[in-house]
């Protein structure tokens, strides 16, 4: 082979060899980069916000309810899976159908929703309490999700009839 023809078939093998490397590596429209999809799909979070919590001032202490308002502000569901308190060893939690209460392992807490733990609804359930609770008490709460970070709360004890919306609500609960 004469020095042309060498200089003439390597140049042709390093466009070639050029040619399949470009291929091979694609460009954003072969799907060589993530898409907007999948990168926002990984970032979606849950946020929540505890507010409106609240204890009735339980009649013995055998049990106590506990109510509040779970705030999702993100774009991506939780599930609270429990709940732990320094008035119990065995905090559960319950569902009402058809009048009747029920234990649950968990409550879905819905994407850019609430999940109201509320009177006659679904609520936390105090069992076996470790002291008596008077109104004016506070009860510290620990509540547990799947995805997302504990909460914990001063859970302010209320007087036997007050309600969320009777203009006791103390928001603003959420982890001091």
């Amino acid at each position: 082979m004469t020095p042309r023809t060498t200089r003439t078939v390597l140049t042709a093998a390093l466009a070639m060899t050029g040619a399949l490397l470009l291929s091979a590596c694609g460009g954003s429209d072969a799907g060589g980069s993530p898409s907007a999809e999948n990168t926002t799909a990984t970032q979606a979070a849950p946020k929540l916000k505890a507010t409106g919590a609240f204890v009735p001032e339980p009649v013995d202490r055998k049990a106590a309810g506990g109510f509040l308002t779970l705030t999702n502000s993100g774009d991506a569901a939780d599930k609270l899976l429990s709940a732990t308190s320094d008035v119990s060893d065995d905090v559960q939690i319950h569902e009402v159908v058809d009048n009747k209460m029920r234990q649950v392992d968990s409550f879905d807490v819905p994407a850019n929703g609430e999940l109201k733990l509320r009177r006659g609804g679904n609520h936390l359930m105090f069992m076996e309490l470790k002291r008596e609770l008077a109104e004016g008490d506070t009860v510290k709460v620990e509540l547990r999700f799947e995805k997302s970070a504990p909460i914990r709360l001063d859970v302010p004890v209320e007087s036997r009839t007050h309600t969320a919306d009777g203009g006791g609500d103390h928001s603003g609960h959420d982890g001091h």
